[in-house]
């Protein structure tokens, strides 16, 4: 606030009444001339960041009061930047997704959605479902239940549901750490299947999979008690072939997605099956008339 007083002296010609008067600065405060020296605290703060330049002034402060100096952190922390002494540290750099909105999908495999849901035991221990879905047809794929996910790990999963139902087109995902790893983009350029990252903060760009992971809370995770990583295994795999044969799907005209699947396949009702898909796409804002 000195400094503002001061500027606006020499700006303006203000009296030094004036200016303190118009900043609201008491000209006791404007006056007051510090009655301690601080140059040996300087000289000894300087000569500590010396020795250890990495150290921040905190634990310079713990230096200091070791050596028996017992100085308040924010008198230490005001020397400690007027002497030029802090650290510099990069930013972290962040990669620009572009938004990418859903598109209207006509037929199983064009693009599969994949996300991670949190839960725990009984025990405390966390574990993490890994959950892929067919944006078209609305089947769950996988639900793979376990404490921790690495990138081999989610590319030995989809590798299983290539092998029951081919290769997709396009994998849209979040940029979690595993679903950036070098192996997983490699596995995906070795595949030749686009990966399409959402928009970070986004998850709407990720409807089917969210819809999806909020009736996985609903219906099995809030209602459940696992024991152990074991039951929760079996209790969620339960589950997955409760949604795909069993449960009605509000957006395949309250069909299930197996029902759907199959009649999208194939068969008379095959072309009634697309169209009532097409138009379900619209229950999600994102959505666009662009082709999947």
């Amino acid at each position: 606030m000195k400094a503002s007083v001061e500027h606006i002296r020499e700006k303006f010609a203000f009296t030094e009444r004036r200016a303190c008067r118009l900043l609201l600065v008491p000209v006791s405060s404007y006056r007051y001339k510090p009655r301690q020296n601080d140059d040996n605290l300087r000289e000894r703060l300087i000569a500590l960041a010396r020795e250890k330049p990495r150290f921040g002034y905190r634990r310079l402060h713990v230096l200091l009061g070791r050596e028996g100096e017992q100085v308040n952190h924010k008198r230490v922390h005001r020397i400690y930047r007027e002497a030029g002494l802090a650290l510099r540290r990069k930013k972290r750099k962040h990669c620009v997704r572009l938004s990418t909105p859903l598109g209207i999908y006509t037929a199983a495999n064009q693009e599969w959605a994949l996300d991670f849901v949190h839960d725990v035991t009984a025990s405390g221990r966390s574990i993490r479902v890994l959950n892929v879905v067919d944006a078209y047809t609305r089947e769950s794929l996988a639900m793979e239940v376990d404490t921790s996910f690495a990138g081999l790990r989610v590319t030995r999963v989809l590798e299983q549901i290539i092998v029951e139902r081919g290769v997709p087109r396009a994998i849209r995902c979040d940029n979690g750490p595993e679903l950036t790893s070098r192996h997983f983009l490699a596995w995906a350029l070795d595949r030749k299947i686009d990966l399409v990252h959402i928009q970070p903060g986004k998850p709407t760009q990720n409807a089917y999979v969210e819809s999806f992971n909020s009736k996985l809370r609903e219906e099995c995770l809030r209602v459940s008690w696992f024991q152990n990583l074991f039951e929760a295994r079996r209790i969620i795999a339960a589950w997955r072939r409760d949604y795909n044969e069993r449960r009605p799907h509000s957006s395949l005209n309250y069909m299930t997605p197996s029902e759907f699947a199959a009649k999208a396949s194939g068969g008379k009702d095959a072309g009634s099956a697309c169209l009532k898909n097409d138009t379900a796409v619209f229950h999600f804002p994102t959505a666009t008339a662009a082709a999947g």
